[in-house]
């Protein structure tokens, strides 16, 4: 198995941590795993990515040019990242800062209102990890345990006690998805 991962947005919205908790689930997991972040000198507001691969055996580069699955959160990393996307690929992103929708037929596509869902929780924070479950949710890995350490080990210890609304944040992702494609 050997997923090459996007997630795209603008900084700030929780980009770079949702790879870096993605990662270390998987690392406590036992596979082999890069992380590999990037953003503009502005980062907040800015543009944002980082690219994950999770693979049982070891990888070769981190370096990407087309991916299994993005993860998209805005409309300029749709419009960047959208054709990068294999053929039989899968697509999730929130439909709240896309104008365009995507158009491609070939590739899975996943919606999340996690925008929605952050304002129906009160926490604007828990947008990130709305949309973290619902990508745990396509990949089928509805064990939170790996998730959960990786948070302990990804936040900083006075943030610890926001782990079980980070899970809950996850749960209600994994509930939210939706499959727009045929």
């Amino acid at each position: 198995m050997k997923k090459e991962i996007i997630i795209a947005g603008f900084g700030g919205q929780g980009v770079l941590s949702m790879g870096k908790v993605l990662a270390y689930a998987a690392l406590m997991e036992g596979r082999e795993v890069t992380w590999m972040p990037s953003y503009g000198p502005e980062q907040r507001g800015g543009t944002a990515n980082v690219t994950v691969i999770i693979s049982d055996e070891a990888i070769s580069s981190p370096i990407l040019n087309t991916f299994d699955v993005a993860v998209i959160l805005n409309q300029p990393s749709l419009e960047r990242f959208e054709q990068a996307i294999k053929p039989g690929g899968t697509l999730i992103y929130d439909p709240y800062g896309i104008c365009v929708p995507p158009t491609r037929t070939d590739i899975s596509i996943y919606t999340i209102d996690a925008m929605d869902l952050a304002a129906e929780m009160k926490n604007a924070k828990a947008f990130n990890m709305i949309v973290l479950g619902a990508l745990l949710r396509i990949f089928d890995s509805g064990n939170l345990t790996y998730v959960e350490q990786a948070l302990a080990k990804t936040l900083p210890e006075r943030h610890h006690h926001l782990i079980p609304a980070n899970i809950e944040a996850i749960r209600r992702g994994m509930q939210a998805v939706q499959s727009q494609s045929s």
